[in-house]
């Protein structure tokens, strides 16, 4: 029996600096860094990860900076908005936050009841805060300076911008999704329960010619399996709609398969264990740079490569 994916796992996509890419997500976002390591296909490149204080699945979002990356186009078959949830008293605040810094930020019409906040990142990401009534936050960055009341709790979901509706449907609804609302030509699809990043959007968008991957894109979507086994179930599923999946790749804090749903974007299951306090403990985590055991050996030449960055929160004396 299939277990049911309750949501995302976590958001991977391109920056370019990662300074700044750093800067942006703890220092102004109030994330915390919770693994420097590298892109395990491309280990001169480092791959960061932002979430909650532990990276819980559902609050993940994490970035393969390439210093010299062009930015991307927007279009059909790509991830288009991540969207975070907050109070929905806390919008105030983000927006003096945001402008203070300043972001140019942009009140949406309200989506589904909920208001929206929409503002990029430095490389051109859109990003999303969505208010909702909330209770107080459980797992708040011990390094932000964002109060703990107005602290982004985890995803809400994501916008995928798609050419055609059908295939794309289908594919979650066989994951356990089912439409939930619609307004106009966004059509929600949501997961069972109440877990973080429990709602994809597909926005139908026909005029748009298909984008460009590069800086400021989504790479990849990950939704989660509870473990290993739960996940081997699901790539029998995916095969079974006779999509194209990987085996199982070994990613350390988590187990991945990759396939590409019909309108083009790439999703991934990834189990929730082991996390990210697998190899250093929660209180320093993302403060050194963890390498696979196939790439230990390689350590001196890797780090040689790597541009050097520094944690706000430790440039500034926060603990």
């Amino acid at each position: 029996m299939l277990d049911p994916i309750v949501g995302l796992h976590h958001v991977t996509a391109i920056a370019s600096d990662p300074q700044r890419n750093l800067d942006f997500y703890t220092d102004l976002l109030g994330l915390r860094f919770v693994k420097r390591t590298v892109n395990f296909d491309d280990p001169g490149t480092y791959h960061l990860y932002f979430g909650d204080d532990s990276g819980t699945p559902g609050t993940i979002l994490t970035f393969f900076p390439w210093p010299n990356a062009t930015r991307g186009s927007m279009g059909v078959g790509e991830t288009s908005a991540t969207a975070f949830l907050v109070p929905k008293d806390s919008l105030l605040y983000w927006q003096q936050r945001l402008l203070q810094a300043g972001v140019p930020v942009e009140h949406g019409d309200l989506r589904f009841g909920d208001a929206v906040l929409r503002f990029s990142d430095p490389d051109g990401m859109r990003l999303e805060l969505i208010g909702r009534e909330m209770s107080a936050a459980e797992r708040a960055p011990r390094t932000s300076n964002v109060p703990r009341e107005h602290s982004i709790r985890g995803f809400s979901g994501v916008t995928l911008c798609e050419a055609g509706f059908e295939g794309t449907a289908s594919v979650l609804t066989k994951m356990g999704f089912t439409q939930s609302a619609q307004e106009g030509n966004r059509y929600r699809f949501s997961a069972p329960g109440s877990a973080l990043g429990s709602h994809v959007d597909i926005l139908v968008q026909t005029q748009l010619m298909y984008g460009r991957m590069g800086a400021g894109s989504v790479h990849h979507i990950a939704f989660r399996a509870p473990d290993e086994e739960s996940q081997l179930r699901w790539r029998e599923e995916i095969k079974s709609l006779s999509l194209n999946v990987t085996p199982v790749l070994d990613r350390t804090y988590f187990h991945s398969i990759y396939f590409r749903e019909p309108g083009g974007v790439l999703f991934e299951i990834a189990t929730d264990p082991p996390g990210f306090t697998w190899d250093e403990p929660i209180e320093s985590l993302g403060e050194s740079l963890k390498l696979p055991a196939w790439y230990e050996s390689k350590r001196n030449v890797i780090e040689g490569v790597l541009p050097a960055i520094a944690l706000p929160h430790l440039r500034e004396g926060r603990t």
